[in-house]
């Protein structure tokens, strides 16, 4: 699957309570720069053609002017507002990234289709879904992940879990105990085709309410793709400091990576 465009979704919309600040973790500082800053340096130092940030509405002038622009992100095209659960922030940056698609196919492009049918006839394109709040990312991670949807369409970071895992019922016991070599801890980015994933998230939106009333809670992006796609998703082995700062102890591992 070659000739793909490549455009990363940076989701900097939550407001974890978890940290136990003001402040939302992805705009804390970690050695004098936001939190946010070093997902999306990552992206810009990488292949990686495009960057859309997702962020709270009440902050994108604050993304643009104090981030973006601050640091020299060039590659960050829009700054959108994001929605009150992740996946309502991930269909945002999905439809920006549609178009941004939209928006290639007529700038200075004569005889190309426009609207849907353009849309089909356009380079297609990959798209590199991660959270902001995982600042160490790093540029083999990408190009594994790279290799890995240029050929299934998918790539989902993830590590090999270290410990057992137990399956509980609601009242706390045991209901199975899943073979270990073969469960794995998802991260981000989670990469796929875009009209591959974009599909499924319409989808998920169009039945939002139904997927309510059956308690199903959707909480990555590889889960839309299982509900609503036929496809497969690959994970591709990751790194175990790609964390996710969510906790203020996680934000003392992260000064003491930056520092080794």
């Amino acid at each position: 699957m070659g000739n793909l465009r490549h455009t990363a979704i940076v989701l900097a919309a939550g407001k974890g309570t978890r940290m136990g600040t003001q402040t939302a973790k992805q705009y804390l500082l970690l050695r004098g720069k936001p939190v946010l800053y070093y997902s999306l340096k990552a992206f810009q130092d990488s292949f990686v053609d495009d960057i859309i940030l997702v962020a709270g509405k009440d902050e994108l002038t604050y993304c643009r002017e104090e981030i973006v622009e601050k640091y020299g992100l060039s590659k960050v095209r829009a700054v959108v507002p994001g929605g009150k659960e992740r996946y309502h922030s991930v269909y945002a940056g999905l439809e920006a990234v549609q178009a941004q698609m939209r928006s290639n196919l007529t700038e200075g492009k004569s005889g190309v289709e426009s609207g849907a049918a353009g849309l089909k006839s356009a380079v297609k394109t990959a798209v590199y879904i991660h959270d902001g709040a995982r600042p160490f990312i790093t540029q083999e991670i990408l190009h594994n992940l790279r290799e890995s949807v240029e050929q299934y369409g998918s790539a989902v970071a993830a590590m090999p879990v270290k410990d057992t895992i137990k399956i509980a019922d609601a009242d706390g016991f045991v209901t199975a105990t899943p073979d270990r070599t073969r469960t794995w801890q998802v991260q981000t980015p989670q990469c796929f085709v875009f009209d591959w994933i974009y599909p499924a998230y319409a989808q998920l939106i169009a039945d939002e309410e139904k997927l309510k009333e059956q308690d199903v809670h959707i909480t990555d992006d590889a889960m839309a793709a299982e509900l609503f796609s036929k496809r497969r998703v690959h994970l591709v082995e990751a790194d175990y400091r790609n964390i996710k700062i969510t906790t203020p102890e996680d934000l003392m591992v992260a000064e003491r990576f930056l520092n080794e």
